[in-house]
């Protein structure tokens, strides 16, 4: 799990100007959510092109989380790069999206909205015994509660898919290289929307690290600590980060993911990692149903495009 950040770094760089070039870009362009990973994304991106060609979009909602709202904006002044604050409020209600979400249109503060939101979450956990995030990586046909799921589920992905038209938008007009932050331990679970902000992009310069190894990159490159040691969110509902959502933290899931990876047996994994068999099984399960996310089908005789194995 341990990485060389100067190597992985310098590596990264020569990604991001290569295709730059390649593609004949002028520049490059990325959201910017206040989390670790585009944070990480945007500083390499200004070490790759230069701050002058290096354009972040933050564009909150009416969900998001004032704390990553600050963050971001104030990590971009202290990167020095170019950036412009895009509110996508009104874009989902012309959609009619908080009209999916009861609680929405009810003046409850933010933090009382989260915390019901994270009592009905593990609520259906107790009734159903799978966690929403699980549940919805398939369809929801004959689910218990598939309409709860459904809604749920429109109403957070589209705003990473409006996200991601808004990039795509931002960078045609400037002739811009769009790159996603999605990393791997998202990437092999399903813990991303798909065709959304980090995964419909030109390049995922961070999709081969693990998230802990994300964190080591982060310190090398200065990210702000208030950054680094927040809990990750995906800011799309109240009161729900990640860890909390998956049901295992980071660390767990990275030493998981790579002792599959390694090809190791689930008995020696309970030994060596002190994780529970049913952890294990989970996170296989997790692996295998978002197979779908990951993969382009085509007609029968040919061969299916795995996007993750052509990286």
């Amino acid at each position: 799990m341990k990485i060389k950040p100067e190597e992985v770094s310098l590596s990264l760089e020569n990604f991001i100007r290569e295709y730059v070039n390649k593609l004949e870009r002028s520049g490059v362009i990325l959201g910017l959510s206040g989390g670790i990973d585009s944070a990480v994304l945007a500083a390499l991106c200004k070490r790759a092109v230069g701050p002058e060609r290096t354009l972040a979009l933050i564009m909150p909602e009416k969900d998001s989380e004032y704390e990553h709202i600050k963050d971001a904006l104030d990590f971009v002044r202290e990167l020095g790069i170019g950036t412009k604050l895009i509110n996508l409020t009104p874009y989902l209600k012309k959609l009619g999206v908080y009209r999916l979400a009861p609680l929405s249109r009810i003046p409850f503060s933010h933090k009382l909205r989260g915390s019901l939101i994270k009592r009905a979450y593990h609520f259906y956990e107790r009734k159903t015994g799978e966690n929403p995030f699980s549940a919805s990586i398939a369809g929801v046909k004959g689910k218990e509660f598939g309409s709860f799921i459904s809604h749920r589920v429109a109403y957070y992905r589209i705003k990473h898919r409006v996200r991601m038209i808004l990039l795509y938008y931002h960078g045609e007009l400037e002739n811009r290289l769009v790159v996603g932050a999605a990393n791997r331990s998202e990437y092999e679970i399903g813990y991303f929307v798909k065709y959304g902000c980090d995964d419909a992009t030109d390049i995922m310069p961070l999709i081969h690290l693990y998230k802990t190894q994300v964190r080591d990159l982060a310190r090398y490159l200065n990210i702000p600590s208030r950054i680094i040691e927040k809990p990750p969110s995906p800011d799309i509902l109240p009161g729900i980060v990640d860890e909390e959502a998956i049901g295992i933290p980071y660390e767990k899931v990275d030493l998981i993911l790579l002792a599959l990876e390694k090809g190791w047996e689930i008995g020696e994994m309970t030994k060596v990692l002190g994780t529970e068999e049913e952890k294990i099984i989970y996170m296989t399960n997790l692996i295998q149903k978002s197979e779908h996310m990951r993969k382009l089908y085509v007609p029968e005789g040919s061969s299916s495009i795995s996007i993750f194995e052509h990286q």
